[in-house]
């Protein structure tokens, strides 16, 4: 059997980004009989989780050396050095390092890189032609992240907030709208911190508009996690009026109590979360909005959580990335006083639940329209506000466009029939 360079990717858009990145130089480099596993660190959980996959894949090839990076291994490289099954850990910026892969292809012999990541000050300059069959594709657009909410270890991974080029990024888009990709997905830390590093200091929206009006091939932009507080004019009005950006928001509101949210340092309140999501939907009505909340975190009251239950009736949230809060060792949050752990998971399936109505409400209200989706894999398709369409016909191409009519649901994804092909 030929042998192979295999990829586990945790977490999050921008590390699926970063692995095809790896993908690329791993196979020039002729890195060839390895596993890298891009660890993620946002909880404890997705620690122990990388430990396990990390274990797991030694299992399954046990004659495979086994790369770990990512921003676990960023953030507490011995961990992982000292696994047995590890014979490489590599840093964030080391991973996306042309010569590092050449040194990992030409030595077999066991290798701890992971520089200081504050001290980086460029994203990588890698460039993607395409992503397989996927449907969409990622544009890494940023990097790191300047602010300190004090329950988050991840600029400690990433480092602090750094710009790719606008030219850069139209070139990489038109690559890829070339190879075929109708979705285009902006990646990065804290995208809406976009440019400040650059010269012209260009904002997001400045982007988002120059990406639009430069390449025309693009059918859609979505953009990924975003910080509403952080939204410029432009990018509004490019979200509100262009119809070549999804109708799709997800954003990185955390909580909906205000004292909480002071507590984490984050630079919103619950009401101007709230009146940005009218603000939005005021211009564009049918555009669907998520956010990532915690819950659990340190001094959380009953009263306070229920604050995050309500917002998401208050704000009309329909997909809720739910995380119960694990304290970071070294974040100011670690040394507050805890809420019970049988009470945060108490409180993240109540949450979750009602995630999940706010959800069901908003699919069986699509039932009966028609839609352009973009074909997915597996006879599925995704409409532009992000909902997924279970389709009876398969026969479309992956990334075919395609008019759909929504015809039921099915747990939290719609039903449908492929209309008509267009494209």
């Amino acid at each position: 059997m030929a042998k192979s360079t295999d990829f586990i990717t945790l977490g999050c858009r921008l590390n699926a980004a970063e692995s095809e990145m790896m993908r690329r130089l791993a196979s020039e480099a002729g890195c060839d009989d390895a596993i890298v596993v891009n660890t993620c660190a946002v909880t404890n959980e997705a620690v122990r989780t990388a430990r396990q996959r990390i274990r797991r894949a030694k299992r399954d090839r046990p004659d495979a050396r086994v790369i770990v990076t990512g921003c676990a291994a960023q953030v507490d490289p011995d961990a992982f050095n000292k696994m047995p099954e590890v014979t490489a850990v590599i840093g964030n910026q080391e991973k996306l390092d042309a010569d590092q892969w050449q040194q990992l292809a030409n030595d077999p012999t066991p290798v701890m890189q992971v520089n200081d990541i504050m001290s980086a000050r460029e994203t990588a300059g890698q460039l993607i032609d395409g992503y397989g069959d996927r449907a969409r594709a990622f544009v890494q657009v940023q990097n790191g992240c300047d602010h300190r909410c004090t329950f988050c270890i991840i600029p400690y991974g990433r480092g602090n907030s750094r710009s790719a080029p606008v030219e850069e990024v139209i070139e990489q888009t038109k690559r890829l709208t070339d190879a075929g990709h109708r979705e285009i997905v902006l990646t990065g830390v804290d995208i809406t911190s976009y440019g400040a590093d650059l010269d012209g200091t260009p904002r997001l929206g400045d982007l988002v508009a120059a990406m639009l009006d430069q390449v025309p091939a693009l059918y859609r932009l979505r953009l990924s996690s975003i910080d509403g507080a952080e939204i410029d004019e432009a990018l509004f009005e490019r979200i509100t009026e262009d119809e070549r950006v999804a109708p799709h928001l997800h954003l990185s509101l955390q909580a909906g109590d205000n004292m909480i949210l002071k507590r984490m340092k984050r630079r919103h309140s619950r009401e101007q979360a709230i009146e940005l999501c009218a603000a939005v939907r005021a211009k564009r009505p049918d555009l669907a909005v998520g956010a990532d909340v915690i819950v659990g975190f340190p001094t959380e009251t009953e009263a306070m959580f229920q604050r995050s239950i309500d917002i998401v009736k208050e704000a009309n949230l329909q997909y809720l990335h739910v995380f119960p809060y694990s304290a970071k060792q070294g974040t100011p949050a670690a040394r507050m006083p805890q809420v019970s752990g049988k009470i945060i998971k108490d409180r993240a399936a109540r949450l979750r639940a009602a995630g999940h109505e706010s959800l069901v409400a908003f699919l069986d209200g699509l039932i009966g329209t028609r839609h352009i989706a973009i074909q997915e894999s597996g006879g599925r398709a995704r409409l532009g506000n992000f909902a997924p369409v279970v389709l009876g016909d398969r026969s479309a191409a992956v990334g075919a466009l395609v008019e759909v009519e929504i015809t039921g649901r099915d747990g939290e994804s719609l039903l449908g029939q492929a209309v008509r092909p267009l494209s």
